[in-house]
């Protein structure tokens, strides 16, 4: 149930506007709301709510890379000076095609309870995508979760920054920034993926030390 609350509330988050076409001729799909398409997506952007220390470092990468902005050390900070990356992560398998988890009992929560319809594209044996639509239901699920059940507001809330840190990237280059981690490209196939925590810590503090030697 935690895992379907979890993906529940990343779908809400991460659900792009509903396409009229997408709906049309589906009497399941009336009452759609959104959509995030195709499973890779979905598994790499559960992949950093699933590991903090993951996203963290990738905080760290749009701070070097960008302009050095200070909410970005600072949302890296918050995490990273916690115990967030031990208490939270939630750690998943590599496979050919990057992290994975199989989420087919979570999404058939929410598919049994008509929160959320997924849909194929392709012929029988050979799918080429796979999109999740979230209802309207799901979306008043989402609100009532977070009314009565504040300590869930977790999952919401990192989802937001999660879909904030991939805004204009497709799934082929969510999979491509996360392969740049080497403890991520190394693991071997079927092995989870080992925490960086340590290794992202020690490159906060180095970034913290330039920060005070610039100011001296």
């Amino acid at each position: 149930m935690q895992d379907a609350v979890r993906i529940l509330m990343l779908i809400d988050r991460a659900a792009d506007p509903v396409d009229e076409l997408d709906i049309a001729d589906d009497p399941a799909l009336q009452t759609a709301v959104g959509v995030v398409r195709t499973q890779v997506r979905l598994q790499k952007l559960d992949f950093w709510v699933r590991n903090p220390d993951y996203l963290a470092n990738e905080l760290l990468n749009d701070y070097e890379s960008g302009d050095h902005d200070p909410a970005l050390l600072g949302l890296a900070t918050d995490i990273l000076d916690s115990e967030e990356p031990e208490l939270r992560r939630y750690p998943m398998l590599r496979y050919l095609f990057g992290a994975y988890e199989d989420l087919e009992d979570a999404l058939s929560v929410l598919r049994h309870a008509d929160l959320v319809v997924r849909r194929k594209k392709g012929r029988p044996g050979h799918v080429v995508q796979t999109n999740y639509f979230l209802l309207q239901a799901g979306r008043d699920m989402v609100e009532k979760i977070r009314a009565d059940f504040p300590d869930l507001m977790w999952y919401s809330a990192r989802s937001a920054l999660v879909v904030e840190l991939a805004a204009g990237q497709g799934a082929t280059q969510l999979k491509d920034r996360q392969y740049i981690v080497e403890e991520y490209l190394t693991t071997p196939n079927g092995v989870r993926i080992p925490s960086i925590a340590d290794r992202a810590r020690q490159r906060l503090a180095e970034i913290r030390g330039k920060i005070e030697e610039q100011q001296v």
